[in-house]
């Protein structure tokens, strides 16, 4: 890990020193007046999916809100190095911003954990509900004193759907997910969420998870739609399950020491862009994931798609919550009560403002 850290240092140090050079020598951050802020931003996704995609709408915006005076650069997934690298690189300041997601940013700061708790979202008008809680909830305050404890900050928690299980094996009802070999992401809470249902949940790199599929060291995976499609995912497995359980949550988040050196108003500029486009977002998402599905379905016919009814929800549902009460504290920190309670608290406010049950 640190080996790789290392090497992806090196290429970016090249990287801004070719770039300063290009541009006669202007300042990299920090700029005094008059000269261009430049900056790196660091995808957890290939070009052309979501976080690539709204990185690169974000650098457009900050440079037409700035007349050109912040430019940032975005890197897609692999450029800079593997999922866990690139948080780490944000940390550090070697990037200044990374677009991560709950699961992995939760290695660097234990308390985003509790986004990573199955069925506390509604399944019905789930971007509005997100869109709330960030605006209005108390989470977003108490999620900013976590990250900078860890020398970073959330500029916003954005949708990309629903996870889905990618199985290779039968995976249509709960009694089928028993011992399946599954990736997950990196983080420790997703094992125990996955565990709680009989399978056996193992953490592996985006990277390598098509081949672990394709050679059976997995026999199943999870991610959101667009993801299997863009990764191929679909061409090695056989059943996509919807549990209704996990709505993958994206974080853009900037190096503290940067951001605190920034003018208020650069710093108000990023914060607004993601508050204001979380239903933009989710719209663009929900669009590409059911193009997505209709070139999987024209690519593959015989994937079997299923859907969880209201009664297999409710078995998983009381299996999820046990984690919520007897893995998530130990996993979470001294602040994962507080963070449950408050997103709760946050999520039930929502849905009464909005009239969703």
């Amino acid at each position: 890990m640190k080996k790789r850290v290392l090497i992806s240092v090196l290429m970016i140090t090249l990287i801004t020193f070719g770039g300063l050079f290009a541009q006669g020598g202007q300042e990299a951050a920090g700029g005094a007046s008059g000269k261009v802020i430049k900056a790196k931003l660091a995808s957890e996704e290939i070009e052309g999916d979501f976080m690539t995609v709204w990185a690169n709408n974000f650098a457009d915006y900050m440079r037409e809100q700035t007349d050109g005076q912040f430019d940032l650069e975005v890197y897609p997934y692999g450029t800079l190095g593997d999922t866990r690298d690139i948080n780490e690189l944000a940390q550090i300041g070697v990037v200044e911003f990374v677009f991560t997601d709950f699961a992995w940013i939760s290695a660097f700061v234990p308390e985003v954990q509790v986004l990573s708790l199955h069925y506390l979202w509604p399944k019905e008008r789930m971007p509005e509900v997100l869109e709330w809680v960030v605006e209005n909830g108390e989470i977003m305050p108490f999620l900013d004193k976590a990250f900078r404890k860890n020398g970073l900050v959330p500029l916003g928690i954005v949708y990309e759907g629903w996870q889905w299980i990618t199985a290779k094996p039968k995976a249509v009802t709960l009694d089928d997910l028993q011992g399946m070999k599954t990736r997950v992401m990196g983080s420790k809470l997703l094992v125990e969420d996955y565990r709680a249902y009989g399978m056996s949940p193992t953490p592996m790199s985006y990277g390598e998870v098509y081949s672990g599929l394709q050679t059976g060291l997995i026999d199943a995976q999870v991610n959101p739609l667009f993801a299997d499609y863009s990764m191929k995912f679909y061409e090695v497995t056989n059943y996509f399950t919807q549990m209704w359980a996990e709505p993958f949550l994206g974080i853009p988040t900037v190096n503290m020491q940067f951001y605190d050196q920034l003018p208020e108003d650069m710093q108000k500029m990023m914060k607004t862009f993601f508050l204001e486009n979380i239903i933009n977002a989710a719209e663009w998402i929900d669009n590409r994931n059911a193009s997505d599905r209709k070139k999987i379905e024209e690519e593959k016919p015989d994937i079997v798609w299923t859907e969880w009814d209201k009664e297999e929800i409710s078995k998983a549902k009381s299996m999820a919550e046990s984690v919520w009460n007897d893995k998530y504290p130990g996993i979470a920190g001294d602040g994962a009560v507080e963070a449950l309670k408050i997103l709760l608290r946050d999520i039930e406010n929502a849905k009464s403002a909005l009239g969703v049950e």
